[in-house]
């Protein structure tokens, strides 16, 4: 079961994570949104296309555009990664994820 955790509180956990560049991508289903803010900022992936952002926000912290998603996944990207990964959810920023 692979994990993700800020503040204490776990952010996401799945056994279905996809596995991209080196970044665990869990599904929709298995994030926790009560922790999560529409952020508006974004950044382009050349081969997977906009990637867009949310604040994780714990305990009255908050981690700013600490978790990222695509949307609309760029033609041809998910047959590269072998499965569609629109919407999963993907965290840095001293998000712990094991």
């Amino acid at each position: 079961m692979t994990k993700a955790t800020w503040n204490g509180a776990v952010l996401a956990e799945s056994n279905e994570t996809i596995i991209i560049e080196g970044n665990h991508y869990f599904p929709p289903d298995a994030v926790n949104m009560d922790y999560f803010r529409k952020s508006d900022f974004n950044t382009t992936c050349p081969w997977k296309g906009v990637a867009s952002y949310y604040d994780v926000v714990v305990q009255g912290k908050v981690n700013k555009d600490a978790a990222w998603y695509y949307p609309n996944p760029r033609e041809g990207s998910p047959e590269k990664v072998g499965k569609d990964f629109t919407n999963y959810v993907a965290f840095w920023k001293d998000v712990d994820v094991r």
